[in-house]
């Protein structure tokens, strides 16, 4: 964190994730956004979480190749068989 500190900068903080993924009612989003407009170091925390939030994001939608996908498949019918037979 850079440098944040006060109850205002703690509050836009402790519910920053729930801010950028707009899960807030509208009267604490418009307090959040009024407070990261003005906070210098909040303002870059949120950016910083944004761009993180983006890319992981991305990264999700990615589509494992199908050769990978039957492995997985196989392994974990074998897991499921090994726990079946060994009860």
């Amino acid at each position: 964190m850079n440098e944040c500190d006060g109850p205002d900068c703690e509050k836009a903080l402790e519910n920053l994730y729930l801010f950028i993924d707009h899960e807030i009612d509208n009267a604490s989003c418009a307090e959040i956004q009024s407070h990261i407009d003005e906070c210098t170091p909040c303002l870059g925390e949120y950016e910083l979480e944004r761009v993180v939030k983006s890319l992981v994001s991305r990264s999700c939608s990615e589509v494992a190749p199908e050769v990978l996908r039957q492995k997985v498949l196989v392994s974990i019918r074998t897991v499921q068989v090994t726990e079946d037979t060994s009860s």
